[in-house]
C-alpha cells in the first residue's frame, strides 16, 4: 500500500482535479490511501467566516460562506454529470453543518468555532474529488476522517490519541481495501470523543498522511506539490533555487523547525519510527524524480535558505538590573506555553533577553503585556529572519549586504540573522 497526499494547490481548479485522476490512473491496481486538502485558498476564506461569526456579524459570516458554497457547487457542475446530484446532496449536508452553527451565538472560545467551521473545507474537496473519480471509472471509498482520527480538545492544534486512532484505522479503514483499491479522506482534521471537530495545525494534512502511513505500514508516503521536489530555497523568491534529490529525516526536521514550508514538522516522526520513505513529487509532471527523504545520512548538501518575514523582536530587560535568572526565565517559558508561542530565536544577556517570534499581532501584544510584569519591554516589528543551513561566508556576505542586523546566532551548521 502507498499513501498519497494532495495539497490544496493540486485540487484548486477543474484541470488540476482532472490531473489528480490522471495520476491515480498511473497507479492502477495498487492500493492507495489518498489524503486531500481543502481546495486552493478555501481554508483562508473559511477563517474569515469564523472571524466574522465570532465578531457577532452573522450576516457577513453567512455572506462569506455563501461565496465558498457557490465556488464548490460550480466546480462540481464542471466536473460531474451522472454523479452531480449525489455529490450535491452530500455537499448540502456539509453546508448545513456550518450554516446551523453560524446562526447561533458564540459562547465558547474562538479556537473551538474555528475548528468547527474551517474543517468543512476538506470535507467539500474530498466529496467532489471522490465523486469525480467515480464518474471517470476510478472506484474509491470516501471516509470521514473525523470517524477515525481521535484527538484531545486542544482546538486548532489538537494532539493525536494514537491508541484510539490506531484501533479505529484497523477496524474501519483496513477492511475497506478488501473491496476497494482506493480510499479518499481528509487531512488536517480529527475529532474529540465528544464528536467535536478539531484541526491539527495549519498544513496538518502532511501529518494526517504520515499517521495513516504509520498505522497501515505503508510502503511509502508521497506528497504531491507544485514544485519539482524539495528545493534549497523558495523558487518564488530565489530564481536559482535548486532541487535537493535526497534528504535525511533529521535534516528535514531541522528545516521544518527553522520554518521551511516543505513538510509539516510533525510528519517525520511517524515515518521515521517505521523507516517509511517520504517522496516529494511534482503533480504537474510526474516524470520528474522529485525528492526522497529517508533514514539515511546525506552529505554535501547545498546551502538551505529559509526566509521568514513579518517578525517581531521583543527586548526584555530586568526592571531592577538584576541578572536574568532561572525564575524569570521559567515564568517566561510558561508564558510561551500558555499563549502557544514558539520563539524563532532567543538570546540572553546578563540583564536582558531578546526574543524573535512570528508577529501575530494578538499574541505579540499579549506576550508583551504579560512579560511587562517581569521585564521592561520594547517591541520592534516588520523584521525579517534569515536562516541558512550549511552556510558559506560568501553567501552570508551576499545576502546580508546593506542589511541592518539586529540579532545574529551561529553554530557550525546553521546561522540565523534578524534584520531590517
Amino acid at each position: 500500500m502507498k499513501v498519497f497526499k494532495f495539497g490544496g494547490a493540486s485540487v484548486s481548479t477543474v484541470d488540476r482535479i482532472h490531473n489528480v485522476g490522471n495520476i491515480l490512473q498511473e497507479y492502477n491496481g495498487e492500493q492507495l490511501m489518498v489524503i486531500i486538502s481543502a481546495m486552493g485558498k478555501t481554508t483562508n476564506a473559511l477563517e474569515k467566516v469564523a472571524e466574522a461569526f465570532y465578531a457577532g456579524n452573522t450576516v457577513e459570516s453567512l455572506r462569506l460562506f455563501d461565496v465558498i458554497k457557490q465556488q464548490h457547487i460550480t466546480t462540481a457542475k464542471y466536473l460531474l454529470v451522472t454523479h452531480y446530484n449525489a455529490c450535491l446532496a452530500k455537499l448540502t449536508d456539509f453546508f448545513t453543518e456550518v450554516e446551523w452553527l453560524l446562526h447561533d451565538k458564540p459562547s465558547k472560545p474562538y479556537d473551538y468555532y474555528y475548528d468547527q467551521v474551517v474543517c468543512v473545507g476538506e470535507m467539500l474537496s474530498t466529496c467532489i474529488v471522490s465523486h469525480y473519480l467515480r464518474e471517470t471509472g476510478i472506484a474509491n471509498k470516501w471516509i470521514d476522517v473525523r470517524d477515525v482520527i481521535r484527538t484531545d480538545d486542544n482546538f486548532r492544534d489538537a494532539t493525536i490519541d494514537w491508541t484510539v486512532t490506531e484501533a479505529k484505522t484497523k477496524e474501519w479503514v483496513q477492511p475497506l481495501f478488501r473491496e476497494n483499491n482506493i480510499a479518499i479522506t481528509q487531512g488536517f482534521v480529527g475529532s474529540t470523543d465528544e464528536n467535536e471537530s478539531t484541526t491539527l495545525g495549519r498544513e496538518g494534512s502532511d501529518f494526517t498522511a504520515a499517521i495513516f502511513a504509520n498505522i497501515l505500514d505503508a510502503e511509502s508516503l508521497t506528497i504531491w506539490k507544485d514544485v519539482e521536489g524539495v528545493m534549497n530555497a523558495d523558487p518564488k523568491i530565489f530564481s536559482d533555487a535548486q532541487l535537493i534529490k535526497e534528504l535525511s529525516f533529521a535534516e528535514v526536521i531541522e528545516m521544518a523547525y527553522y520554518g521551511a514550508q516543505v513538510i509539516h514538522p510533525k510528519t517525520i516522526k511517524p515515518l521515521q519510527n517505521k523507516s517509511i520513505p517520504l517522496h516529494v513529487k511534482c503533480f504537474l509532471d510526474i516524470r520528474l524524480p522529485g525528492t526522497i527523504i529517508y533514514n539515511k545520512q546525506v552529505k554535501n548538501l547545498p546551502p538551505i535558505i529559509i526566509l521568514k518575514n513579518n517578525q517581531a523582536l521583543l527586548h526584555l530587560s530586568t526592571q531592577d538590573f538584576s541578572f536574568v535568572g532561572e525564575a524569570p526565565m521559567s515564568r517566561l517559558y510558561n508564558l510561551f506555553g500558555q499563549l502557544k508561542i514558539k520563539p524563532n530565536l532567543i538570546q540572553t544577556g546578563a540583564i536582558n533577553v531578546q526574543l524573535c517570534m512570528d508577529d501575530k499581532s494578538d499574541k505579540t501584544d499579549q506576550l508583551a503585556a504579560e512579560a511587562s510584569q517581569l521585564f521592561d519591554v520594547q517591541v520592534v516589528k516588520n523584521l525579517t529572519l534569515l536562516t541558512i543551513r550549511h552556510f558559506t561566508k560568501d553567501l552570508m556576505n551576499t545576502m546580508l549586504s546593506g542589511k541592518n542586523i539586529l540579532l545574529q546566532q551561529q553554530t557550525k551548521e546553521t546561522v540565523q540573522v534578524l534584520y531590517v
